[in-house]
């Protein structure tokens, strides 16, 4: 009985604190070098690394997540030109997804493409974000990043609450106003790492975050036991969109929400009755046009792509009061 007791102590004493200091992300690291010719490989090998240990490795937040509520995310990123043997163009794509609730189903959240990506990184430096001073365009790009996924995630889960993060984020942009590198600035791009943050935290278009609040929390974290309800709600939550849409038409902010949503529409009205496909088709057509074939054929659709139990944590949620 001793030996049973002793050796529940002792996976209590290992087990528990690894738990309760689980870090915010399961994020996935990429670095492609493909299209670089006569370099060496094993930098980016090392930066893949030492990106990979930055994200799941720091504590972002003052919450406590469990293993299974750490944010699902991809950081992959091409280098296409090599200026020098320390500095790199390329791209980088930030995807993440949020878990459904009592299903396994995982809702993307953020699915973007930033073709500014100009760094300068020596191997074996390491990236350590330093919150009040100055960092490298690298690790700011990273922490940027870091937080954006963050705000969105929050947002999904409580009206507004990823605003302390994508304040962070927005602290980033405006430290990076005298970079030399582009990305950060107002003037350059009309879409880019400025317009996404300026968009958020616009009260123009709060509606869209009103909007990810809505979608997720209401709409898709019922629709496991009340299928009917939680795609009505998803419906209304595109009213929101609509009304951004006629005030202020191609927000940035916009644009990222139907990249990440455009194909997980199809799928849950594409079992939905035909008045409530034909009003959610009319409103997706005028306020995402891009998309207009796309959303013309959910009535052709049968994959609801939604049903399933088990995989996400048991009760939604995140950390620090957001259920």
């Amino acid at each position: 009985m001793k030996k049973l007791l002793y050796l529940f102590l002792f996976l209590v004493i290992i087990l528990v604190p690894g738990i309760l200091n689980a870090q915010e992300f399961d994020c996935k690291v990429q670095v492609m070098s493909n299209q670089v010719q006569g370099t060496n490989k094993q930098i980016f090998r090392t930066l893949q690394s030492e990106i990979y240990e930055f994200f799941n490795n720091k504590k972002w937040t003052n919450n406590v997540f469990s293993p299974e509520e750490r944010i699902d995310c991809n950081i992959m990123i091409t280098i296409t030109d090599e200026i020098s043997v320390d500095e790199f163009k390329g791209k980088i794509q930030v995807q993440s997804r949020r878990p459904i609730y009592n299903t396994s189903y995982n809702s993307t959240m953020l699915n973007y493409v930033d073709n500014n990506f100009h760094i300068r990184y020596v191997e074996y430096e390491p990236l350590e974000f330093n919150e009040t001073g100055t960092n490298s365009n690298l690790i700011n790009i990273l922490a940027y990043y870091a937080y954006v996924i963050l705000g969105f995630d929050y947002d999904s889960f409580g009206l507004k609450g990823g605003t302390p993060f994508f304040e962070k984020a927005e602290a980033i942009v405006n430290k990076s106003q005298t970079s030399q590198y582009k990305g950060w600035k107002a003037f350059e791009s009309l879409k880019n790492r400025y317009w996404l943050v300026e968009n958020v935290m616009n009260d123009r278009y709060s509606g869209i975050r009103e909007a990810i609040y809505q979608y997720h929390r209401l709409g898709l974290d019922v629709m496991s036991k009340k299928v009917s309800e939680g795609r009505t709600v998803i419906a209304e939550s595109l009213r929101l969109l609509q009304a951004v849409h006629r005030d202020k038409p191609g927000s940035f902010l916009m644009q990222l929400f139907f990249d990440a949503k455009s194909d997980e529409l199809v799928k849950i009205f594409s079992q939905s009755f035909p008045d409530e496909q034909s009003r959610v088709i009319q409103i997706l057509v005028e306020i995402d046009p891009a998309n207009s074939a796309k959303y013309n054929k959910i009535k052709e659709s049968q994959n609801n792509g939604m049903g399933g139990k088990g995989g996400s944590p048991g009760s939604p949620g995140r950390p620090g009061g957001f259920k």
